[in-house]
């Protein structure tokens, strides 16, 4: 043939794409014939061999489609939580990672915020279980609403979440973590006509090169613990979830 294997292989390639498109079609075109062969090498058998090579490859890329596509979706539900759509604990460890190997390479001002939702028993119990699932979704979706894209939030496991926020040293992940707790307060969640009052807790701690990420939860959580015990019990529905400590 006076035609390379290459670039034979890129027009079968090229082929492929487009009958799997439905750009090709056996009613209009002829596959064979758009690579570009000379006539005298398009015996019958050549030309029945390639349509059906052709067909193959475009089958192969449907599947493949097909499978990268299922594959995303398994690895998006490896990542997210089961209830809210953030990320699940395992994955947040996983960014948490990432992020104190950035503090480490460009000495970065970044830091992890925990948050404790209130009295999850209390609504489980007043409400049931249900009502349980849409406070702790409530929190997840208001934190969404008040963070950047750069960003991570995950579920840490039943009522705790926390944030990553990049670019933020110990002042401002204070004042996000409080901008946080008061936006979760005054989102009003209804269930079944009544107001449910949701409220947080929070801890904040800058990450530091060499920080193990289940120290540094460790660290946010005692915060956390110190600020619920600085404020006292738990605010009544609709006043602000934070004594400033």
């Amino acid at each position: 043939m006076s035609i390379r294997d290459e670039e034979l292989l890129a027009r079968l390639r090229t082929l492929g794409s487009r009958a799997q498109r439905g750009a090709v079609t056996a009613a209009t075109d002829d596959p064979v014939s758009l690579l570009g062969l000379p006539e005298k090498d398009l015996t019958p058998s050549v030309r029945t061999a390639l349509r059906h090579l052709i067909e193959e490859v475009a089958a192969l890329r449907q599947e493949l489609g097909f499978t990268q596509s299922r594959l995303a979706g398994l690895e998006r539900l490896a990542n997210e939580d089961a209830l809210a759509p953030i990320s699940n604990r395992r994955a947040f460890l996983r960014d948490l990672a990432r992020t104190i190997g950035y503090v480490e390479r460009y000495g970065a001002a970044c830091s992890l915020l925990y948050f404790d939702l209130d009295g999850l028993k209390a609504i489980n119990d007043t409400f049931g279980h249900a009502a349980g699932d849409a406070a702790l979704i409530h929190v997840a979706e208001v934190l969404l609403a008040h963070t950047r894209s750069s960003d991570v939030i995950g579920r840490l496991g039943g009522d705790e979440f926390g944030v990553l926020l990049t670019r933020a040293d110990e002042a401002a992940a204070h004042s996000k973590a409080l901008r946080l707790s008061d936006a979760v307060a005054f989102t009003r969640l209804s269930w079944k006509g009544e107001i449910i009052p949701v409220s947080v807790a929070f801890g904040a701690h800058r990450l530091v090169a060499g920080d193990e990420p289940q120290v540094a939860l460790a660290a946010a959580d005692r915060a956390m613990y110190r600020h619920k015990r600085n404020r006292g019990a738990r605010p009544a529905a609709g006043t602000v979830s934070e004594t400033r400590p």
